[in-house]
């Protein structure tokens, strides 16, 4: 580095009004060359190795981040969480983040991997005297020039002595040179292998206990974002973004009508519209509708040529099925069949996203101007799994978790959909990913409660995607 670490008195706002380039510059200036070696060691999943051996500086890793679209002035989240594994958490103040905000936001929107995490922690923990140990045991497997515990590992990891399946070497270097470190190693085999993507439960439902305890925790979200690879992304650069269908039922035979519903599908035409889908919208659909419907949309040539498909169902429902107009009780499994890589090739590999916002009567009613979903909510709960098709490339968003009601104001729509409305709004400029979005959805619908103050509603997504979607963002504003 070619400057003295800086002064950092300078107050958050003034930071906050710097240049985005000042302010990678200023943290440059506060980063030693051992903190430009942790960083190049903290991205070697996301940048090439040959750049970052020719990055002799902090500024040029972040030249290949901002190439890479991992780091912006409108979403700087990744360097500050390399800032916050490095600790040099004061200088989070320049990407306008407190150290609080960034645990907070870890858990979903982490970057750098198990894996990585692990082996930066073994090289922190490694003193001289650990380090020369390995390097005897290693002889024959390394090369003879001066290593720092950081080199050393990334050698292994060149080498492909090592990975994030592969850990035996490491755990037998570990257990005679570092043996306290074995039981961080059989931390990471824990979590590694609780990654595994297992749909949440779902369904149509009743009233919050306010004694009972939150259902979707912090280690519920972890596992979702956790669970897909970081580098992988649904591709977003066909013919058009594709299509959307939102079904929004008013008005039913016998049921009761669901005021506020226009309000949401004026919402969802609108940000979908904005995303760049062609929407189309159908009110007050029977069953026999809904047949034609699915019928065109299955065998749509445009499918082809687009990026993703959007399905959103606005009605009345009971467990795991939604009502028709005409009041036919439809399996949502049945609706999402239709669109199987066997029944719909053209979308096969591609995104297919459902929202059920599925009002259901009015034995719950909270308040004059709400409307509870649920009915008959004491019934026992099947898996929202059993509504996915058995494949890939599926996301289906449901207003609630069992045991509760989904709720709509007569006026301003549900307050899912609201929400969806309003966080695909303001995320998706930040490039958020949509499981990300999901999570921020369900901790605002979380907070919301009725006017007696004690009712309150959880959604909850189950998916099957395989890669992370982002959608690009729009040119204008909504």
């Amino acid at each position: 580095m070619t400057s003295q670490p800086q002064s950092l008195s300078s107050s958050m706002d003034d930071n906050c009004t710097m240049n985005f380039r000042g302010k990678l510059l200023a943290i440059d200036s506060n980063l030693g060359d051992q903190d430009v070696e942790r960083l190049k060691f903290l991205c070697r999943d996301c940048v090439s190795h040959k750049k970052l051996e020719k990055s002799s500086s902090a500024l040029h890793i972040f030249d290949h981040l901002l190439t890479e679209e991992l780091l912006s002035e409108e979403d700087s989240f990744f360097l500050a969480e390399l800032l916050y594994i490095i600790k040099q958490k004061s200088l989070l103040r320049h990407l306008c983040y407190t150290k609080e905000q960034v645990e907070s936001l870890l858990p979903a929107r982490r970057r750098v991997s198990l894996f990585r995490n692990l082996l930066y922690d073994l090289s922190e923990g490694m003193d001289s005297d650990n380090l020369n140990g390995m390097i005897f045991l290693l002889k024959d497997m390394i090369p003879k020039t001066q290593m720092t515990s950081l080199s050393l590992l990334a050698h292994l990891e060149k080498q492909a002595q090592i990975d994030e399946d592969n850990l035996t070497l490491l755990e037998d270097l570990c257990k005679k040179v570092m043996p306290n470190f074995m039981r961080k190693i059989e931390k990471y085999k824990r979590e590694k292998a609780s990654q595994v993507v297992t749909p949440p439960v779902d369904k149509e439902t009743e009233l919050l206990d306010p004694a009972e305890e939150e259902l979707f925790s912090r280690s519920d979200i972890k596992q979702i974002f956790r669970a897909l690879p970081r580098s992988a992304l649904y591709r977003m650069d066909g013919t058009h973004r594709g299509h959307c269908v939102v079904v929004n039922n008013h008005s039913f035979t016998t049921l009761s009508d669901r005021r506020g519903t226009n309000k949401d599908a004026d919402c969802l035409r609108h940000v979908f519209q904005w995303l760049g889908f062609k929407v189309q919208r159908y009110d007050n659909v029977t069953k026999g509708h809904l047949d034609e419907i699915l019928q065109k949309y299955k065998s749509l040539p445009g499918h082809a040529n687009g990026d993703c498909f959007v399905f959103c169902v606005l009605t009345h429902g009971e467990f795991g099925a939604v009502y028709s107009s005409d009041e036919a009780l439809i399996p949502i499994r049945e609706i999402m069949s239709h669109f199987t890589a066997q029944q719909c090739p053209g979308l096969a590999h591609k995104p297919k996203l459902f929202f059920i916002q599925a009002c259901q009567g009015e034995k719950i009613q909270p308040s004059v101007s709400i409307v509870a979903d649920a009915i008959n909510p004491e019934n026992a709960t099947p898996s929202l799994q059993d509504s996915i098709p058995v494949e890939a490339d599926f996301l289906l968003g449901l207003a609630t978790v069992p045991g509760y009601v989904s709720f709509r104001h007569v006026e301003e729509g549900s307050w899912y959909i609201q929400s969806l409305y309003n966080h695909l709004k303001s995320l998706v400029p930040r490039r958020e990913d949509i499981l990300s979005i999901l999570t921020a959805v369900n901790d605002d619908v979380s907070r919301q409660v009725d006017r007696g103050g004690t009712r309150k509603q959880m959604p909850q997504p189950a998916f099957t995607l395989r890669k992370k979607l982002v959608f690009p963002v729009p040119k204008e504003e909504l």
